[in-house]
């Protein structure tokens, strides 16, 4: 659904997608399980940070499917809060039934989840391996659907699109979303607020991997290099470490709108899409659509980053 913020933005809520109180990956997650189920796997494998949405999420589905899950979790943040360590995601993963092995900073995970992978399977387990964020072409035919779903959405509503933004990082959510959106030859401007590698890196990431979905979707070639556009001004110091801008966009989300974002990926999107806002960069009059990519279980971990004063508890008087 679309819920009106401010007077010309609106949010299409991926965070009410009604898995493990949702996000993005549950799209993607659709098209990996089945394709794991048709596959006769017993056990899904994914990896990423410690406080990874497409983690929880790959072991809630995991859990809804009677499948065992075992999750590589990476600590690319250095964080040693107890809070950061154990609770949000990871309290989660735990909770859904999920085993997980924690590994350190700059390896490469996918390589390492195959390992793994290839000493169970030696034992008799059929393992299903899922890549970092769901974001292969399989994963990335999640995001075709949602782009179909959007403007159906926005016809049904009479809305007329101008700009679509989210937050993007392994970058299968903006590849899905830009062959989706070619192919029904929307002419929808996207634009992805990176949370983690530098323009560069980012869109070449997107685009390559909007290249093969399209092939897997038969339409190939209908993705420019053009197409794909991220904005990486808002990462900070890197990933999963909270800015002030991404704070001001939870705070603002949160009071305004009782809407919840998290500091890794969507409070660095809002917070991207609030700057531009106030640079001038969307016409007045302009309908800019801000896709919600979830993450607010991980919240919980990152308490730290917010300061509320003593007015802020409720007051008591005799």
């Amino acid at each position: 659904m679309f819920f009106a913020f401010a007077r010309k933005i609106w949010i299409k809520r991926d965070d009410c997608t009604g898995l493990s109180t949702g996000g993005n990956k549950t799209r993607k997650l659709e098209f990996l399980m089945a394709e794991a189920q048709a596959e006769g796997a017993d056990m899904v494998m994914t990896q990423g940070a410690t406080q990874s949405n497409h983690a929880r999420q790959t072991a809630a589905f995991a859990a809804k499917l009677g499948m065992d899950c075992h999750l590589l979790l990476e600590d690319r943040t250095g964080s040693k809060d107890a809070n950061y360590n154990h609770n949000g995601n990871v309290f989660l993963d735990h909770l859904h039934g999920a085993t997980a092995e924690m590994r350190g900073p700059g390896l490469d995970m996918n390589a390492e989840m195959e390992n793994v992978a290839a000493d169970l399977r030696k034992t008799g387990r059929k393992v299903y391996t899922i890549v970092g964020g769901g974001s292969n072409p399989t994963g990335a035919l999640g995001y075709v659907d949602c782009a179909f779903e959007l403007l159906n959405q926005a016809n049904q509503r009479g809305l007329v699109i101008d700009h679509l933004v989210h937050a993007t990082g392994s970058a299968g959510t903006q590849a899905g979303l830009v062959v989706g959106l070619r192919a029904m030859n929307a002419n929808i401007p996207l634009l992805g607020i990176g949370v983690r590698a530098p323009k560069e890196k980012q869109e070449e990431n997107v685009y390559n991997l909007a290249v093969k979905t399209a092939e897997k979707l038969g339409c190939p070639g209908v993705v420019s290099r053009g197409d794909v556009v991220a904005n990486c001004d808002y990462v900070g110091e890197g990933y999963g470490i909270p800015t002030p801008g991404g704070i001001e966009a939870i705070n603002l989300f949160a009071r305004l709108e009782a809407v919840l974002l998290d500091p890794v990926y969507s409070g660095k999107g809002a917070a991207g899409l609030i700057d531009l806002v106030r640079k001038g960069q969307f016409k007045k009059g302009e309908r800019v659509v801000f896709l919600h990519t979830g993450g607010s279980a991980s919240l919980f971990s990152y308490t730290t980053a917010f300061e509320f004063g003593e007015t802020s508890s409720p007051q008591t008087t005799k």
